[in-house]
């Protein structure tokens, strides 16, 4: 397993609960197209499972 993901929004956020808008924006992800580097741990795994269908993820 990598030690750090790229995380990148491909979706928009309309239409999507709150609880997904925040962890989108708890990750670190604004517009559509961007992208942030996190570790690769639980928390994170987590967060990227919530919104699984609104973000590509990539190892590092």
């Amino acid at each position: 397993m990598a030690d750090q993901i790229k995380i990148t929004l491909v979706r928009g956020l309309a239409g999507t609960l709150p609880n997904q808008r925040k962890t989108v924006k708890a990750l670190g992800l604004g517009k559509i197209n961007s992208s942030v580097v996190r570790e690769n741990n639980a928390v994170h795994q987590g967060m990227v499972r919530k919104v699984s269908h609104l973000v590509k993820v990539e190892e590092v």
